[in-house]
């Protein structure tokens, strides 16, 4: 049989067979579409299904490390901060320096207000559905248009649209399809040239364009390094056979690609902290883990109910027999499909295995943050799911052709119509779930009432708004689900200091903080907010050397932690090792010039110079960007008192001793103004609550004689 007589009987074919084996143009393949809609409707209607199904999301607030990502992220604010997010690994969570940029601009745009972020992401999975149905219908895919409208409502697409800092999926998604279809125009899969005609003429003047968008895509997320990979699958699944003039094409994009993701798997062990006990598996349950994962996540493909922020985390146990059966049956479905690739198509197992290798990464082979609280999340299928949507899809617009003569036209637009009405719905309601950080982690405890993650971050959000008893019972609750967590420990014990600064101490609550930050730091000694927490206890508490301890074994792993940078050059500064504190405060300069720390750093070294008015305003300005430096109202204390303006340092180390009243600096600088102001009987009274304190102070002793003597002077 000729080439010609074959692709005619292919075309004659039952169009089962064809929608999931071979390609086969359809009515949604073509460019009108959906069917009997023109392009521009056909777009329009994505458009307009994205939009309302989205409408919830447009009103959310920000959530989770969204404020890490935007609202407390200082490199938005400058343009040096603009060259840091791409030049200096580590100043941004992940090294996605394009998603940070698109933040930047949106920074200036609309500064601070969520709906500008959120107006993007939606529009952006907007661009996706249309370019997924392009893609589609170039590859003539049946049902085309209609696969693309179930991605657009799908509810497993709400965690990367409504959540900002997802713009990592939505924007590499938009750049690694357009990238893909810049290839299919360089190198067109022509399943009409059958396994034996000459190929195609290969058009280079879509080569460059398709190798920039494909690195631009991997600068938003990395999970787009397999594409290549795809395209190989795409090939073989039209051609049947892959070879030297497939894949040399393709060589830069897997340099790329495996450059870019073996960068972000390094980060996330060494700046991202994913290692320790929640990643300590062997291969064999990483093996376990991976066949689990793929099943859940094509479980939630075509039964999206209930979703959760947050899944209840597995045990992963090699003695249990039940857990082999995930990945048998994953490879036992793979060599079926192979085995049967004559019979029903080779699409089945190129839906099949793209949808397995977009997934890779997040199966449990590589460590990332996430799996400390659940190893599956619906974020990292979003790109994974088009395979097995586009497959789905397929299969069913061929078995609905089989039966047409059986079926009127509205049945055959009331199916698809319910379907994407109902994926609809469902993702409307998702959506609403994302509105803020509350109706987030409570609908997550409602579904996964283990989730020890939700409890936690709910407490640190309720006592945010003054909602302390509230928070402590969940923080509690957390506590109780996951003893052994370093970061349940650390934030119940911010959790309880905050409460006793707002509210009074009770007794023994800040000693109980302070022996949760202990318990942070043995279960994770290597826990940098933990070791600063309890250095800012320490500091307090008049223990400087103690203190600086805390500040170098965050410094030896992360020396560009600026946070302990400003700490230690600040204690070695009040110490007299002034040449000591110089680079460490330069340093914090360098890394957050305009954050709170920066600037105390900045003000630190404008005394020093004797600048002292300057040094002022600039801690003014840090009191500005973080009401909660107490080591900056102290400083700013102790130069209002050298400034001969007594009254105002008084007012300032009052404040602090409000909010902290043992914090031994503060005591002991209130108590030398109150000498200078003449005001002796309160002098020794706060010098007698100092030296209760700290009863070995000498000047404190030194001090409280002389107020003494100037007492009894004085009543005489």
């Amino acid at each position: 049989m000729s080439d010609v007589e074959r692709q005619s009987a292919l075309d004659q074919a039952p169009t089962e067979s064809v929608a999931i084996g071979t390609p086969h143009t359809s009515a949604a393949g073509r460019p009108g579409g959906a069917k009997g809609l023109p392009p521009t409707a056909a777009v329009g209607l994505l458009i307009a299904m994205t939009v309302a199904v989205y409408l919830p999301a447009l009103a959310a607030d920000f959530i989770w490390d969204d404020e890490t990502y935007i609202i407390n992220n200082p490199h938005l604010r400058s343009l040096d901060g603009l060259r840091r997010i791409w030049f200096h690994l580590g100043a941004t969570p992940q090294y996605y320096p394009l998603v940070h940029t698109a933040f930047w601009f949106e920074y200036h745009l609309w500064g601070l207000a969520p709906l500008g972020y959120h107006v993007v992401n939606v529009a952006l999975q907007a661009v996706n559905a249309v370019l997924v149905w392009r893609l589609l219908a170039r590859l003539k895919v049946p049902g085309a248009w209609l696969a693309a409208a179930i991605f657009a409502v799908h509810p497993i697409c709400v965690e990367s649209v409504a959540w900002v800092t997802e713009r990592k999926n939505v924007l590499s998604l938009a750049l690694a399809l357009s990238s893909m279809l810049c290839y299919l125009r360089f190198a067109p899969l022509d399943d009409e040239a059958g396994e034996t005609a000459a190929p195609s003429p290969r058009r280079w003047r879509w080569y460059g364009p398709a190798l920039v968008l494909f690195a631009l895509a991997l600068f938003a997320k990395t999970v787009v390094f397999s594409m290549p990979a795809v395209l190989l699958v795409l090939c073989w699944w039209k051609r049947g056979r892959i070879g030297w003039r497939d894949l040399l094409p393709l060589a830069p994009f897997f340099v790329l690609g495996v450059a870019m993701g073996s960068l972000t798997a390094w980060m996330e062990v060494e700046h991202v902290s994913a290692r320790g006990a929640e990643w300590d598996m062997s291969p064999l349950a990483r093996v376990l883990l991976a066949g689990r994962v793929v099943w859940f996540y094509a479980g939630k493909v075509f039964w999206p109910y209930p979703l959760a922020f947050f899944y209840p985390r597995w045990t992963i146990d090699p003695g249990a027999w039940w857990q082999y059966l995930f990945p048998v049956a994953a490879v036992a479905l793979i060599v079926g499909l192979w085995l049967s690739r004559k019979r029903i198509g080779r699409g089945p197992l190129a839906a099949a295995l793209i949808f397995g290798g977009v997934l890779v990464p997040a199966m449990g082979f590589f460590n990332v943050y996430p799996f400390r609280f659940s190893y599956v999340a619906d974020h990292f299928q979003y790109h994974a799911s088009i395979s097995l949507l586009a497959l789905a899809v397929a299969a069913a617009t061929g078995i609905v052709a089989q039966l047409a003569s059986l079926l009127r036209n509205a049945v055959r637009i009331a199916v698809p119509a319910g379907l994407l009405l109902v994926l609809g719905a469902l993702a409307f309601q998702q959506a609403r779930v994302y509105h803020n950080l509350e109706t987030l982690y409570r609908d997550t405890i409602a579904k996964n009432p283990g989730g020890w993650t939700a409890y936690s971050n709910l407490s640190v959000y309720l006592q945010e708004r003054r909602r302390p008893d509230e928070a402590l019972e969940l923080a509690r609750k957390a506590l109780e689900l996951n003893p052994a967590d370093p970061l349940i420990h650390n934030n119940l014990a911010s959790l309880l200091i905050e409460v006793g600064e707002r509210g009074g101490f009770r007794p023994g609550q800040r000693e109980e903080a302070i022996d949760h930050y202990r318990e942070a730091i043995r279960l994770m000694p290597e826990y940098h907010d933990a070791h600063n927490n309890m250095a800012l206890m320490l500091i307090e508490d008049n223990r400087p050397a103690e203190a600086m301890e805390h500040f170098a074994t965050v410094l030896e792993r992360f020396p560009n932690y600026a946070f302990s940078q400003h700490g230690m050059g600040i204690l070695l500064w009040e110490a007299g090792r002034k040449s000591e504190a110089l680079p460490h405060l330069a340093k914090t300069i360098e890394l957050t010039p305009t954050s709170a720390e920066g600037r105390h750093a900045r003000a630190i070294l404008l005394w020093e110079r004797g600048r002292l008015e300057e040094a002022l305003g600039q801690l003014r300005e840090t009191l500005v960007l973080n009401p909660a430096r107490l080591d900056a109202l102290c400083h700013s204390a102790d130069l209002l008192a050298r400034e001969g303006r007594p009254e105002q340092a008084l007012d300032a180390y009052a404040q602090v001793v409000r909010r902290r009243p043992k914090y031994f600096r503060a005591q002991k600088g209130m108590a030398n103004v109150l000498l200078q102001l003449g005001q002796v009987d309160r002098a020794v009274q706060q010098l007698n609550q100092l030296l209760a304190l700290q009863p070995d102070d000498v000047e404190a002793q030194q001090a409280l004689e002389r107020a003494l003597e100037s007492q009894l002077k004085g009543r005489k």
